[in-house]
């Protein structure tokens, strides 16, 4: 019964590993406050290695990285969202076309400004697309929530 019991989880085994989900960004989400009103969100993406992560001006073809912010009558975005990385540019023979992308880590910054004096949060959710030498996975999108303002 014993030899059963491992010679089913030794054929098992396999599939269980290729049903995970692969997941190979992580994202943190903070605020660093610049004065009493200006906010700076950093938006920081930790990328595995083998794997790149798209610019948001990427090229044709892949999704681009992107950025919602949700309507906050108490927040005002002042410019775009920055990248701050290593960004690195080849053509993929994939998609056709020159693309853009970041590998290990990039800082998205957005600065915004807080009206008034109490704590608020921004929210909003970023949309991405990551890809390796073999594959690339659907896109994903993942809300966040920024604590700023306050004393």
């Amino acid at each position: 019964m014993k030899r059963l019991f491992i010679a089913l989880l030794l054929f098992a085994a396999p599939v269980l590993a290729s049903a995970q989900i692969e997941n190979p960004v992580k994202w943190s989400f903070v605020s660093k406050k610049i004065n009493d009103k200006t906010y700076e969100l950093h938006m920081t993406a930790t990328i595995e290695p083998g794997w790149h992560l798209y610019a948001q001006e990427a090229g044709e073809g892949p999704v681009p990285t992107s950025f919602k912010f949700s309507k906050n009558p108490l927040i005002v975005t002042t410019g775009r969202v920055k990248e701050d990385g290593k960004l690195h540019k080849a053509f993929d023979k994939n998609f056709d076309s020159e693309l853009k992308y970041y590998e290990n880590q990039v800082n998205f910054v957005q600065t915004v400004t807080v009206k008034g004096k109490a704590a608020t949060k921004v929210k909003g959710s970023v949309e991405f697309m990551v890809c390796d030498d073999h594959q690339c996975l659907p896109p994903k999108e993942i809300e966040f929530a920024i604590g700023v303002g306050g004393k």
